[in-house]
């Protein structure tokens, strides 16, 4: 038995190859794993697993499909669980083609590649696989303060180019399955944070700035609310419905935490000051508020009660625990956060926030 994962180098891919190969239940059942190796894409995520056996890894490009075809073939995997993605709204505000290209063409490929092996299963085989598509709580849109949070049957309201296209991407899913019949299965979940993450997004870049005495960017009021989701705790989620989750269906997962930004980084401030106090005083006087990014979303939440109550699965991790825990792994790493931060990822920054 053997899982094909895309995009499994990146923050939430590999993280979730890292547990399963880790895992009492699935530690046995060999990962293919194929990444693009596109900026976010790091193999050194993936340093603990040289040399195993069960750990398979294949560089190439989702939207190829003979490569698909062959891997499909080859290792004969009972599911695709599909992480590769274009995920971050600021470079898909500046650069939207790429977006397009890998979350809606490349989902498009394997939804086909997929449906063609499936197809050609002897029934046993062909009941018991699953493609599993894992997507984004902004395909829902923006909430106001006082509206409830995201629920599978909320409408689809994308309101980036990132957003838009794995909506683009859900709709080619459900698709799939309501006119072929394909055994598919979607999460939709809320900001991740925790080991691995690379350096843009807003925990890890204020961990990595503060520690540089760089300022520390904050978009607007820095009042924009999401709901943060411990990424091991996600692992957890995509096994619980991998293994358990009714086909055709969608489940939200949460991690019950809503947080504005700018509560977020004085978090994230306090908790160096305490584990790597600086000699020039707290990490909050780096705080500098940044002109807004165009249609920026306000609030994200997420509704988790189905997947509790249908699988029985909720995070293990508060924020407190899991911020702790992730500030920590970044005081450890310090190779990996040297390593990971290239040319290309500072003169992104440097477009994005001002030297």
């Amino acid at each position: 038995m053997t899982i094909l994962v895309t995009g499994g180098a990146g923050f939430i891919g590999s993280n979730f190859v890292l547990d399963w190969l880790a895992s009492p239940e699935y530690g046995d059942e060999p990962v293919v794993n194929l990444d693009a190796l596109t900026y976010a894409g790091n193999l050194e995520n993936l340093k603990s697993l040289q040399g195993d056996a069960r750990h398979v890894f294949v560089k190439g490009d989702i939207c190829d499909r003979a490569l698909i075809d062959r891997l499909l073939a080859e290792h004969q995997p009972r599911a695709l669980v599909h992480f590769a993605a274009e995920s971050h709204v600021d470079r898909s505000i500046s650069g939207p083609g790429a977006f397009m290209r890998t979350n809606v063409e490349g989902t498009f490929t394997l939804l086909e590649a997929a449906r063609a092996y499936w197809g050609a299963m002897a029934e046993q085989a062909k009941a018991a696989f699953r493609f599993h598509h894992v997507s984004t709580d902004e395909v829902y849109g923006s909430l106001k303060a006082d509206d409830p949070p995201f629920a599978e049957t909320n409408p689809y309201e994308p309101n980036s180019p990132y957003s838009a296209s794995k909506a683009a991407s859900d709709h080619l899913v459900r698709a799939w399955h309501h006119t072929y019949g394909m055994p598919v299965l979607t999460t939709n979940c809320s900001n991740n944070y925790g080991p691995y993450h690379f350096p843009e997004k807003l925990i890890p870049l204020m961990i990595v700035n503060a520690l540089a005495g760089k300022p520390l960017p904050v978009y607007g009021d820095g009042q924009q609310i999401r709901d943060w989701l411990y990424v091991k705790d996600h692992a957890s989620a995509i096994r619980a419905v991998l293994a358990g989750g009714r086909v055709g269906e969608v489940y939200n997962v949460g991690g019950w935490n809503e947080m504005a930004n700018i509560d977020i980084v004085k978090t994230v401030c306090a908790l160096l000051d305490e584990l790597r106090p600086s000699a020039d005083g707290p990490y909050a006087r780096l705080i500098t508020y940044v002109k807004d990014r165009p249609g920026h979303d306000r609030r994200y939440a997420i509704d988790a009660r189905k997947i509790e109550r249908e699988l029985g699965w909720r995070p293990a991790e508060t924020f407190a625990t899991g911020i702790r825990k992730t500030v920590q792994w970044y005081l450890d790493n310090p190779e990996w956060v040297s390593h990971v931060q290239s040319g290309s990822y500072r003169d992104w920054v440097s477009q994005q926030y001002g030297s």
